[in-house]
């Protein structure tokens, strides 16, 4: 016959070991789960990188000032993706009476499977200093822009890969 102390040390040791093997097994499937997110993430920005590297954003753009489309365009020789989160953006920059080309520092955020890029008051030599968020989705861009002298607007086009 089993003691009321025994039936109870017993079901105390059921419950504990239990306990321990569903956290093992939580602990294990987010352990996946964070190693299938990483794989996920990694697939994502290689596919970013690919997509960018040797294109050519071709678009237009608003301006505060007028009500017209102006024509731009950004011509990427490649994309390298820095420590700390940075993005170098090796990019061809012509608009007005601009053309240089330039490597642009931009931190990369994601919505999803969406990636944008941002820059925040970046002196870009021979242009100025801007403010952008330029989100991409398959061929296609769109985003805002401002600059330090108080323009801004809006600028949308496509992606054209092996362009530059």
């Amino acid at each position: 016959m089993v003691s009321v102390a025994q039936f109870f040390e017993y079901n105390h040791n059921i419950m504990y070991g239990s306990r321990i093997l569903f956290i093992c097994v939580v602990l294990t499937g987010l352990s996946c789960g964070s190693k299938d997110a990483a794989q996920g993430q990694a697939r994502l920005e290689q596919q970013f990188q690919d997509s960018l590297t040797n294109a050519t954003l071709v678009g237009k753009f608003t301006s505060k000032s007028n009500d017209r489309l102006a024509e731009d365009r950004y011509d990427i020789s490649k994309v390298t993706r820095m420590p700390g989160g940075i993005w170098l953006i090796h990019t061809r920059v012509r608009y007005g009476s601009h053309d240089v080309t330039v490597p642009i520092p931009v931190k990369v955020v994601w919505a999803g499977d969406t990636p944008m890029i941002t820059l925040t008051d970046l002196t870009i030599p021979g242009l100025g200093t801007f403010t952008a968020r330029v989100l991409f989705y398959r061929d296609q861009y769109a985003g805002t822009w401002s600059s330090a002298k108080g323009h801004g607007g809006q600028m949308f086009g496509r992606v054209e890969r092996g362009k530059p």
